[in-house]
């Protein structure tokens, strides 16, 4: 006597299946690549390395001009560009004290930007992947004692600053120690490059001589530790 009412058909099922995919960890994942690779591939085409033999532009000066190039430091940094390289850089266009302010709020902002792009688009992918024992250790090292492996992680010269950066996205830490733990950490190493740039035209000064003493030290130590480590791990 009745019809039967036919099931209402869920609305904007295509829709919610594309959303779904589009937001899955790997295709977040795969716009970070692609973000980082773009980065990278604007750096190289840009050379930021010519400001060593160009200069600034001298319609830039003053605090105005560390601001600047400490904004373009940060964007560089993600675009994977030397760290030592900018660093010299800073010290020679602003001198010590601007170029290490300058240099410092650079890394800072670098890192912060790297935290939140691998947090955002790359953590719930990338955590699948903590299998390997190394892996696993960091992560809980890392979510268990932020500030102090960052600390150290940012001390030790031989940890490459961008895996530092998307290591610690990975993991549970927070973004105030992650970001604290980078500046105070990134202060020794970036000081003596600084100091290194700001001296380059008086190679034998006391201050260049002894920022490069700390450089190649520093490099040393780093080198020593990471071959000892490699080395016990290779033997158990």
């Amino acid at each position: 006597m009745f019809d039967p009412v036919p099931a209402a058909r869920p609305t904007g099922g295509l829709a919610v299946r594309c959303s779904r995919v589009l937001l899955s960890p790997w295709s977040r994942f795969s716009l970070l690549v692609v973000v980082l690779l773009a980065a990278a591939s604007t750096m190289l085409l840009f050379e930021p390395q010519r400001l060593l033999a160009a200069g600034w532009p001298p319609q830039l000066t003053g605090g105005a001009a560390a601001m600047l190039f400490g904004l373009a430091y940060g964007v560089c940094t993600v675009a994977f560009v030397p760290r030592p390289l900018l660093n010299i850089a800073a010290g020679a266009l602003f001198g010590a004290q601007a170029g290490l302010a300058a240099a410092l709020a650079g890394t800072v902002l670098g890192a912060g930007i790297s935290f939140m792009l691998g947090r955002v688009l790359g953590q719930d992918a990338l955590r699948t992947l903590l299998r390997g024992r190394w892996l696993k250790a960091a992560d809980g090292l890392l979510s268990r004692h932020g500030f102090r492996s960052m600390l150290a992680l940012r001390l030790f010269p031989g940890v490459p600053f961008a895996a530092a950066n998307y290591c610690a996205a990975t993991s549970r830490m927070g973004y105030p120690p992650f970001l604290l733990a980078t500046g105070l950490g990134s202060i020794p190493n970036t000081a003596a490059y600084v100091i290194a740039g700001s001296e380059a035209a008086s190679p034998t000064s006391p201050a260049f001589l002894a920022a490069m003493g700390f450089i190649v030290l520093t490099g040393i130590g780093g080198a020593l530790v990471a071959w000892r480590k490699r080395h016990r791990l290779g033997a158990g």
